[in-house]
């Protein structure tokens, strides 16, 4: 069996502290001009495109864009675009097309009709000279380098850190410049604060399915991190809101069901500990992944990540998710580079 740290999967997770570093140097003067053109035009509205782990960034600017910018931010249906070529109007809106590649003609369509309709129009990619890139008016380009295992970790940081830089731009707040300034520094913290990991995944070893809980600004964490689980892993995973948990699907709980619950401080951490004591009463095995020590206390499994503003704890919060996923799958016994069935540049019309 390979030697983990030999898998580009475990070189490009302890990459990403470097590559936040680049992409912060490097993207601060398109951020500033992105959010200056925003300004100029009067734009409220956000119209993100994207698939995949992409998506799942996207989500993340929903309620980062919307939050701290008041801002509007509407998902995208590719599919009006590319196979019912009945597009939307986009009016006044900023389209912004995410993707690692660039190379999705479903994502690449959205920002070509954006183009055609006058609107602003932006890329977050890894790839500058991408066709994604050919139709935006400005591209975030993300600084990862190239990515070769078939999991994404990297780039979504750096999609998630790009996303915040153009919030950061947008509020002209020094507080929030100066919190970014130091995302590298956190990521490469979470990445040493977990070292009980590699040993504690095989008490999951056998685990066939299990749910992952975030809200607020990580309910794009519990995407994610549902998304590397299935990749890597191959275990039914479900990602849920805590709310809309409670709406019915707290029904498959049992004792030992396995529930992981991304819970760091901020406004929806007092919900998220309720939330937690709802599980442990119905006999769940909690794995939680905070930097408040009363929520790591209630779990079974604590994955910590440092002190951070809430905004930018999703940046964090996936790291110990990455780890876990990567460290069951070598106890498992599976491909940590290519996982079966799957390639690195999807392509969907």
């Amino acid at each position: 069996m390979q030697k983990i740290e030999q898998s580009f999967l475990y070189r490009e997770i302890h990459q990403q502290p470097e590559t936040l570093a680049k992409l912060l140097a490097a993207e601060k003067p398109t951020a500033t001009a992105l959010a200056q053109a925003i300004r100029a035009r009067g734009i409220s509205q956000v119209v993100i495109a994207a698939r995949g782990t992409s998506d799942n960034a996207g989500r993340y600017a929903q309620y980062l864009l919307g939050a701290r910018n008041g801002m509007l931010i509407t998902l995208a249906t590719p599919s009006l675009f590319s196979i019912y070529h009945q597009p939307p109007q986009f009016g006044n809106a900023l389209v912004l097309g995410i993707s690692q590649s660039g190379k999705s003609p479903d994502i690449v369509s959205v920002l070509a009709e954006a183009k055609k309709q006058g609107a602003l129009t932006t890329a977050i990619t890894n790839v500058p000279q991408s066709d994604l890139a050919q139709y935006a008016d400005f591209t975030l380009a993300l600084h990862a380098g190239v990515e070769k295992s078939v999991a994404a970790t990297k780039t979504y940081t750096a999609e998630l850190t790009a996303i915040a830089m153009l919030s950061a731009a947008l509020a002209a707040d020094g507080k929030m410049d100066a919190a970014l300034a130091q995302l590298p520094q956190r990521v490469a913290e979470t990445l040493a604060l977990n070292p009980q990991v590699a040993h504690s995944v095989e008490r999951y070893r056998y685990m066939q399915h299990c749910v992952v809980i975030g809200r607020g600004f990580n309910y794009a964490t519990a995407f994610e991190l549902a998304l590397k689980l299935k990749e890597l892993t191959y275990t039914i995973v479900e990602p849920y809101s805590s709310a809309d948990f409670l709406h019915g699907p707290m029904a498959v709980i049992e004792p030992g069901f396995p529930v992981m619950v991304v819970a760091p401080a901020g406004a929806v951490l007092p919900e998220m500990q309720s939330f937690v004591q709802t599980l442990k009463a119905r006999g769940a095995e909690v794995v939680v992944i905070s930097n408040n020590a009363a929520a790591l206390a209630e779990a079974q499994l604590p994955l910590s990540i440092p002190a951070a503003p809430e905004w930018l704890s999703p940046v964090m919060a996936i790291v110990p998710g990455q780890l876990f996923a990567m460290y069951l799958a070598h106890t498992r016994h599976y491909s940590l580079d290519t996982p079966r069935g799957l390639k690195k540049v999807t392509e969907t019309v």
